[in-house]
């Protein structure tokens, strides 16, 4: 496939959910990234932001089975991963797998479940694997996670661990809408209550599950010369030599840095990486990984302000 074709294919994308959603231009493009780079999203904002809905449109535009869990308080792992169970008739154990066993996986408010139901998710999202009693199974090449959650100062949720957090690619903040956009929500969708269905809107499937094939060779086939891979190194690096962040980013982010700017650059229809690329997706890929020292948050900054500030410190490749 031609980075024009993936292009081509990620504008249509981009239209169908526009059917269902109105606006989230950006949040699109992330998830866009995401899927063509095999990575996770998370996706943060107050209730009421289309969150949910957003990636139950992104789903349907994709042919690849699409599973859902909706995290609660009293939610196990073997809701999630599924168990082996004894059947009486053979007299063995049969596999009954959880709703994991899917392409893309919405976890709708990840955060309202205790940390260890949220770690069922770790071994698949980093091995696209799951081990039930010694045993693994494997999950699809191409398996994603788009996860939901509230801004954890809200009540009856927990916030999630770090080593899951960096298994997202990236953490996107969801905020209300503009006012033109909210009147354009409400005409679309103020017909009736409840959650409106993608299917009465006309979203329909766009990709098949071989274009999502051919689409992660063309991303990974992208020039990224060793002066932009130096560049997303020293990003990294300063988020853990600045006195303002307690806990930098990893190793595995500059990877995934890497990886989400070849995206990104072909969904702009390029064969090669710039700068701006890296730049652009630095925030997203960044402000969940890091966590601010004590005397930034006594001075009362924000993770995304000292990201930006970082950002712009240092310098780009010309």
């Amino acid at each position: 496939m031609q980075v024009t074709e993936v292009k081509a294919l990620a504008d249509k994308v981009r239209a169908e959910i526009g059917k269902a959603v109105v606006g989230q231009a950006d949040t699109v493009d992330l998830m866009l990234i995401a899927l063509f780079a095999g990575g996770h999203v998370l996706l943060e904002g107050p209730p009421g932001t289309a969150k949910t809905f957003l990636a139950q449109a992104f789903a349907g535009t994709l042919g690849i089975s699409f599973g859902r869990v909706q995290f609660t308080p009293d939610l196990m792992p073997g809701d999630i991963i599924g168990a082996n169970l004894f059947n009486f008739q053979t007299s063995s154990f049969t596999l009954t797998k959880g709703p994991i066993f899917c392409d893309l996986l919405l976890a709708d408010e990840i955060n309202r479940t205790p940390p260890k139901t949220q770690a069922a998710l770790l071994e698949a999202m980093q091995e696209r694997f799951v081990t039930l009693d010694g045993k693994r199974h494997p999950l699809g090449d191409r398996f994603m996670v788009v996860a939901t959650q509230n801004p954890i100062e809200q009540q009856g949720t927990y916030p999630l661990p770090e080593a899951q957090l960096d298994r997202f690619l990236f953490k996107q903040t969801l905020s209300y809408p503009s006012a033109e956009e909210e009147m354009d929500i409400v005409l679309l969708h103020g017909a009736k209550s409840g959650l409106p269905d993608i299917n009465d809107l006309g979203v329909e499937q766009i990709i098949a599950a071989a274009d999502l094939a051919e689409a992660a060779r063309t991303v990974s086939a992208v020039h990224l010369t060793r002066e932009i891979a130096d560049y997303v190194v020293r990003l990294i690096r300063a988020s853990r030599e600045t006195g303002d962040l307690e806990t930098g980013a990893s190793p595995r982010c500059a990877a995934m840095l890497a990886i989400a700017a070849r995206a990104k650059a072909v969904l702009d229809g390029r064969d090669y990486v710039i700068p701006d690329d890296v730049k652009a997706l630095a925030l997203p890929a960044l402000r969940h990984r890091v966590i601010l020292s004590p005397a930034a948050e006594i001075e009362g900054r924000k993770v995304d302000q000292i990201l930006r500030g970082l950002i712009e410190q240092v310098e780009a490749p010309r």
